[in-house]
């Protein structure tokens, strides 16, 4: 590799932040390596420079000492984005160098555990409200961190929809050379990845999901957790986030809760919610339709949350003033309780089968709402009911709950049996599920929102 750029400062720090900064010359680029700090935990910090600077050269501004405008700035923290074809030199150095840094994070766990981790593959899905990407990581060798790692799969491309062959640049960055930047950090760090765009049409957000899905995916590959299987419960799980963790007993003692009495001519309701139930939890749910009871009630076991809902509707007219004021209640309810959302766990996927039929929900508490999915609720097979519920209903359930929980999730159906209640209660599992873990207390963010924003109450 030419290495026309110098690259100082680097590192990547475990569960820790560095002093120094990240300032790679290509403004957008710098936003994306900031999703390391923000979701993998990992402070990372990279400085690129130059020899013989021209300081003719508007990009190299930053030489001269920036007066302060928004001008200068622009250019100062796009310094390195002209001229473009040196883009893709760049993003191969900085990938390089920070894949070497993430390999001795690696070494350092192999070495602290003797090489017996459970796992050695991580799997995480990132929901942005017009994207959604996964990542898969796996150890390239029997021995973690040894053996060079590859770019197994990268199918990003095109990058939005607008146009319909996809954005050629975000900002001043280019989008072709994050794909030279992926493989470059894989072949470092000795860990084969494999980035798929499930669902995308703004550029900026599939790039973003992107990097967010590689950050969560490397946090749970250094956790010794992974989402890939359906047993969430395993020894290196639990230790994390289960009954006998630090997440749950800070959990326990922020008392979250939340009540509501909503009454309208339609529908009067009562919900009250407590988190954090785990094997105490207490669920009692009468809506007046078994539909929605079912659903609520394997939704808050799998969340391991009270939740106590009575409904007195005017079903006689029909269920949709009951399922939508129900799930604008319960979701109004858990947004209270979950109040800023600093110091939590944010994201999760989760899947649940029952029967023949897999779900996966992936879920963000992001404060901005959006529901996404590829439910097939009767169109092929032309039913109207799943059990005494309006098919329709499901789909407007979902809709309100998510809506007013301020979330962001997107909904797979991997495998269908056809069987309308098995898709309806898979589901409800797999958002349960997925919420459980969401809500979770991350004791290592010390009440720290997990976002590069810094807060999701803006």
């Amino acid at each position: 590799m030419r290495k026309l750029f110098h690259l100082e400062n680097v590192a990547a720090i475990n569960l820790g932040k560095s002093k120094n900064k990240i300032s790679t010359g290509i403004g957008f680029f710098d936003h994306m390596l900031d999703q390391f700090n923000s979701h993998a935990q990992i402070g990372v910090s990279v400085e690129v420079s130059r020899d013989n600077v021209n300081v003719d050269v508007p990009g190299e501004i930053i030489s001269r000492g920036v007066n302060g405008s928004n001008e200068d700035v622009h250019l100062s923290k796009n310094r390195y984005a002209e001229p473009v074809e040196m883009q893709n030199l760049l993003m191969e150095q900085v990938g390089e160098a920070l894949g070497c840094e993430i390999k001795i994070i690696l070494l350092s766990l192999k070495n602290k555990d003797g090489g017996k981790r459970i796992h050695r593959n991580s799997r995480f899905c990132c929901p942005l409200d017009e994207a959604l990407v996964e990542c898969n990581l796996t150890a390239c060798s029997d021995v973690m961190g040894k053996g060079k790692g590859n770019l197994e799969v990268y199918t990003l491309a095109p990058y939005g929809s607008f146009p319909k062959t996809g954005r050629t640049r975000i900002g001043r960055m280019l989008t072709a050379p994050v794909e030279t930047f992926f493989r470059a950090l894989a072949q470092s760090s000795g860990l084969n990845v494999k980035l798929l765009k499930i669902r995308g049409i703004n550029g900026h957000h599939i790039i973003e999901s992107a990097f967010k899905a590689l950050s969560r995916a490397l946090r749970n590959l250094i956790d010794d957790t992974n989402t890939a299987t359906l047993n969430i419960d395993d020894d290196a799980t639990e230790s994390t986030w289960g009954s006998n963790s630090l997440s749950y007993k800070e959990g326990i003692a922020m008392n979250r809760s939340g009540k509501s009495q909503r009454k309208t001519k339609e529908t009067a309701i009562s919900v009250l919610l407590t988190l954090d139930g785990g094997g105490d939890s207490k669920v009692i749910i009468d809506s007046g339709v078994c539909t929605i009871n079912d659903f609520y009630t394997a939704l808050a076991r799998e969340a391991q949350i009270s939740l106590n809902v009575m409904c007195n509707g005017d079903t006689w007219v029909d269920d949709h003033h009951t399922s939508e004021d129900v799930s604008i209640a319960i979701g109004k309810v858990l947004d209270n309780a979950l109040g800023t959302k600093a110091g939590l766990n944010r994201m999760w996927c989760a899947t649940a089968k029952v029967g023949d039929t897999e779900i996966e929900v992936v879920m963000d508490l992001s404060n901005r709402p959006c529901i996404r999915h590829n439910l097939n609720l009767g169109e092929e097979n032309d039913e109207e009911y799943v059990g005494d519920m309006s098919v329709e209903m499901l789909d407007h359930i979902l809709d309100s709950l998510v809506m007013n929980g301020q979330m962001t999730v997107h909904i797979l159906e991997i495998k269908s049996d056809g069987n309308l209640m098995d898709c309806a209660i898979a589901t409800a599992k797999a958002f349960g599920r997925a919420l459980r873990f969401c809500t979770a207390v991350d004791p290592r963010r010390a009440g720290q929102t997990a976002s590069s924003k810094g807060t999701l109450s803006v």
